[in-house]
């Protein structure tokens, strides 16, 4: 909003356009020294006074649609909800078409429809392909989080691959340290792993509690990858195809007694898993939020009227009690 503080410009223009007009007409009646007397009170200081008036009125009106707040204190809510971290595979593998527009844009989708229709659950985001990160620290924050979620690109992890075992164990050490909130890890991937044991990943995970939910997101035929408008070749140029693997999905998830959904065309998954958490876990943690906002836009407006009122009422000319 603050952009439109440009019209502070526009209204000095017209200020200036109307002093070249009013010239101009005055010099049809003549030379400005023979005419000087004829203008008894007019004051070049009031005409910029009231220029002056005008300006602070427009800026104060664009400060006043900007919407300024001011939280009055932090406070610390005990909510109810658990802990989600979502485990979301990059590699190039995500980028197979057998999900409009693709697998990891269809999972991106699902994410922020969750997030969307959250309340109290806390959540985190890892990514991984032949490494994986904490992308998104736990969180109650959903506006932060799905900003994190739509930047989520193959290309936020460097090395390829597919590093199961290494994400969950990544997504394990990023709860908090809350003993009363359960806590879960929701594993989005085409299952291909190709780097380490994530089944002795899983087992880590169980002992400290922790529940994996795993989501397949691919069909058991498979379909080629498409980086940039050509299809991936493997090194003997053939087409590489990228294949669901379930079995692995399925192994995970029974260690942590979690759960294995397949994606549909009509479903990722992610929102049956989160609501079947929902139902089986109580959990209470606690937050520090924002109290009682207070709106500022009303004294910005007011005191933008009082200029604006003032500008119009101020006369380029004096009084005729002021002349005499």
């Amino acid at each position: 909003m603050f952009w439109l503080l440009t019209a502070v410009l526009l209204v000095v223009g017209i200020y200036l356009l109307s002093g070249i007009v009013r010239r101009k007409r005055l010099e049809k009646f003549g030379e400005q020294g023979t005419i000087a007397p004829l203008m008894e009170g007019y004051s070049s200081v009031r005409s910029v006074v009231r220029l002056g008036f005008f300006c602070v009125a427009v800026s104060l009106m664009v400060c006043a649609l900007a919407r300024p707040q001011v939280g009055s204190k932090l406070r610390e809510v005990t909510v109810s909800g658990g802990e989600l971290m979502l485990a979301v595979d990059v590699s190039n593998s995500m980028l197979a078409q057998d999900f409009a527009p693709n697998r990891l844009e269809r999972t991106k989708y699902a994410i922020g429809r969750l997030l969307d229709e959250s309340e109290h659950d806390r959540v985190g985001l890892v990514v991984f392909a032949g490494d994986a990160y904490v992308q998104l620290p736990i969180t109650a924050d959903y506006t932060v989080a799905k900003s994190f979620v739509d930047a989520i690109s193959p290309s936020m992890v460097s090395r390829q691959g597919t590093a199961i075992g290494k994400a969950i164990d990544v997504a394990a050490s990023g709860f908090s340290s809350s003993e009363t909130s359960s806590k879960a890890i929701i594993l989005v991937t085409d299952g291909e792993n190709h780097e380490d044991d994530a089944i002795s990943a899983a087992r880590r995970a169980a002992e400290r509690g922790i529940t994996i939910y795993t989501i397949g997101i691919g069909t058991p035929q498979g379909a080629p990858i498409e980086i940039g408008g050509e299809l991936m070749k493997d090194e003997r140029g053939e087409m590489v195809v990228s294949k669901l693997d379930e079995t692995t999905l399925q192994r995970i998830a029974a260690e942590t007694d979690g759960a294995y959904v397949r994606s549909t065309a009509q479903s990722v998954g992610l929102a049956e898993i989160v609501g079947e958490i929902r139902r089986s876990t109580e959990g209470e943690h606690t937050a520090m939020m924002f109290d009682q906002w207070g709106e500022m836009y009303a004294w910005f407006l007011g005191a933008g009227l009082i200029f604006l009122l003032a500008g119009w009422g101020l006369s380029e000319r004096a009084s005729a009690r002021l002349i005499r």
